[in-house]
């Protein structure tokens, strides 16, 4: 370890995923470890099932994690762990880890919104500032911009998040869970050639996908399974770059940054890399290892809480309440103040 840098320790473990990553103060992945539970063709993981698994795998995956760094348990300064939004039994089975692994080497515990690690995240891989952000994933979709010290929610899914939607559609017609339904579907709609019209629900700043799903469940056996992926592809990705250049345009912003699981999807990259170009702007993206939950997520945003916790109250000590260390299902984006952003900070103390 070099002289003076800090390491924190990460643990996520908000759906099938559980991984535990290891992150420099100045931005080094050290360790991104991670496995999947990855349930039988036709149906989706369950809460008790999915937190048996993370149980089993947490343990070696810490001690994977810090094999790989090369580093000891003695050489870290935090524990970070993933507070919400997800699924209640395996959030309940990594906070649990995390609270005994802090325990047992005498290191403060940080809780961490799952959705504000994927931007952050992104920003750090990506080395974009600034940008709009479209949070694509399982369980959430949501257009995303900072202002005043927040993550500003400018659109969502009413209903089902797109992730969701692509995971039911791939029970219906039998494809594979293995590795992600996501991705089964993106590499059946290589295949599509010709566009099924779908139901286009959007409103306003807010999108709908639920329908789509509705419909499209009627038009199995009718077309192709390729067919029928490429043209659930091709309008749920409208959809999202519309609302998110609207959100863009009403921002002042040129750039955006997709994360989450569904962010990995090249077709979803290439529409929002023309819209932006058209815009005179960028598109940033990553791929599994950063936009899929992971541990690394939670590790450097563990560290720009707990950092800037310390620059606020004038001490070097990094500290954060055991009481504020739970878990929740619900868990908003824009319930997280960002004191960790220059303006956030400001934003704190007039508050």
């Amino acid at each position: 370890m070099h002289s003076g840098e800090r390491l924190v320790l990460g643990i996520e473990g908000s759906a099938n995923k559980i991984g535990v990553g290891i992150v420099t103060s100045d931005g080094a992945i050290l360790a991104n470890v991670r496995r999947t539970f990855v349930p039988k063709t036709g149906s989706g993981f369950q809460p008790r099932e999915t937190a048996r698994h993370h149980q089993k795998h947490v343990a070696s995956l810490i001690e994977e994690a810090l094999h790989t760094a090369g580093v000891r348990p003695t050489d870290l300064c935090a524990v970070a762990y993933t507070k919400g939004p997800g699924m209640g039994a395996p959030l309940q089975s990594c906070a649990i880890a995390a609270r005994m692994f802090a325990l047992m080497h005498d290191l403060p515990l940080v809780p961490v919104n799952h959705c504000v690690a994927h931007i952050e995240m992104g920003r750090l891989v990506t080395g974009v500032d600034n940008p709009a952000v479209l949070y694509v994933s399982g369980g959430n979709t949501q257009i995303i911009s900072y202002s005043e010290g927040r993550y500003r929610i400018f659109g969502e899914t009413i209903d089902i998040a797109v992730g969701n939607c692509l995971d039911r559609f791939c029970r219906l017609v039998g494809l594979s869970n293995d590795p992600s339904p996501g991705f089964q579907v993106e590499q059946e709609a290589k295949k599509g050639r010709h566009y099924v019209p779908l139901p286009y629900s959007v409103k306003g700043m807010d999108v709908s996908f639920s329908g789509i799903l509705s419909r499209i469940q009627d038009l199995i056996g009718s077309y192709a399974i390729p067919d029928l992926c490429f043209s659930l592809q091709e309008t749920v990705f409208a959809m999202l770059v519309e609302v998110t250049e609207r959100a863009m345009a009403h921002c002042g912003q040129r750039d955006v940054l997709v994360v989450g699981g569904v962010g990995c999807n090249e077709r979803l990259q290439e529409m929002l890399t023309t819209m932006c170009t058209d815009r005179g702007g960028r598109a940033f993206c990553t791929d599994e290892r950063f936009c899929v939950d992971n541990g690394a997520m939670i590790a450097w945003t563990g560290w720009l809480q707990i950092s800037s916790a310390a620059r606020l109250l004038g001490s070097e000590k990094l500290e954060w309440p055991w009481s504020d260390c739970t878990v929740t299902q619900r868990y908003r984006t824009d319930d997280v103040a960002i004191t960790w952003r220059e303006e956030g900070a400001l934003q704190l103390a007039m508050d």
